[in-house]
């Protein structure tokens, strides 16, 4: 079973996804800031960082530059309703990120999440 540590400060948001995810036979560990998130990946492996960009504490920029130097072969996936400051190159996101905007459809980001674990 693949293991998702979910990064979302939002807690509607992070409850359904958790959910959801949980429901797609995902194991998810969820955080409300990039910090604790942090905190958790330095204490054990997971195989995709599912993170929000804007969130208090430390960004999920910041969060997903520190997991990649943790576990270079981290996937990453940024939840967001900001994408064009993800795509910005001066954010110095994780080159491999995914990034799927806000609104997004539950299935889309099932299935955005089974490929880029299955890569």
């Amino acid at each position: 079973m693949a293991r998702i540590l979910l990064a979302e400060d939002d807690e509607d948001m992070r409850r359904f996804l958790e959910r959801a995810l949980g429901n797609a036979g995902y194991e998810v560990v969820s955080f409300s800031n990039g910090r604790d998130a942090y905190d958790r990946l330095r204490e054990e492996p997971f195989n995709l960082l599912l993170t929000d960009i804007v969130m208090p504490e430390m960004d999920g920029i910041e969060l997903a530059r520190k997991a990649s130097e943790l576990d270079p072969d981290l996937k990453i996936m940024f939840i967001t309703g900001f994408a064009a400051v993800a795509l910005n190159p001066d954010m110095q996101a994780p080159r491999d990120a995914k990034i799927l905007s806000k609104p997004f459809h539950l299935r889309d980001l099932v299935g955005e999440i089974g490929r880029l674990i299955a890569a």
